[in-house]
């Protein structure tokens, strides 16, 4: 019989694109604000996977990755998901979004996001919110699956999201888990 257990807490991971680097730095305060005291930050990573976001943001557009100190609880993430998607409309013009915000979480053994969109591969968590199991982490480092979005399966996004697990597994003995 499988028994219920507490699952372990989570590092909280907020990715972010803009093309306004001085708009970054609000959206970055305002996540801090909300989210509380940033632990890793990553650089910026170009955001040439897709074109998908241009009609409504513009070009090129760029991506950065902010890791919050504290550890969260699993089933935070939807009511994380409706903050950030708030905030997206806070810096709203013209009825087109400047910023997308993408938060999720981190475990020893996977990457997960937040999306307001089902499909076939994602578990819904409660606010009109889905788990999008992203990242998968097998033989010593994170690997992408069919559906994983082509930034995240970028090598270098994988390489800053394998130091937030190193820094995650630190956390955890930390706090004795």
């Amino acid at each position: 019989m499988s028994l219920p257990q507490t699952p372990k807490p989570a590092k909280l991971v907020t990715g972010f694109f803009v093309r306004d680097k001085r708009l970054a730095a609000k959206i970055a305060q305002a996540l801090e604000e909300q989210l509380g005291p940033v632990d890793m930050i990553s650089p910026w990573f170009n955001f040439d996977f897709t074109t998908y976001y241009e009609p409504e943001m513009g070009a090129p557009l760029i991506r950065r990755v902010m890791v919050f100190k504290s550890l969260v609880e699993q089933t935070r993430l939807a009511a994380v998901k409706q903050m950030t998607n708030a905030l997206e409309q806070t810096y709203q013009r013209q009825g087109r979004r400047r910023v997308n915000i993408d938060p999720g979480y981190l475990l020893a053994e996977r990457f997960v996001l937040a999306t307001g969109k089902n499909f076939t591969h994602r578990i819904y968590i409660g606010r009109g919110i889905y788990a999008d199991l992203t990242l998968i982490y097998q033989k010593g480092s994170f690997r992408a699956l069919p559906w994983t979005y082509p930034d995240y399966a970028d090598g270098c996004l994988i390489d800053f999201l394998t130091l937030v697990r190193r820094k995650y597994m630190q956390d955890l003995k930390r706090i004795g888990n």
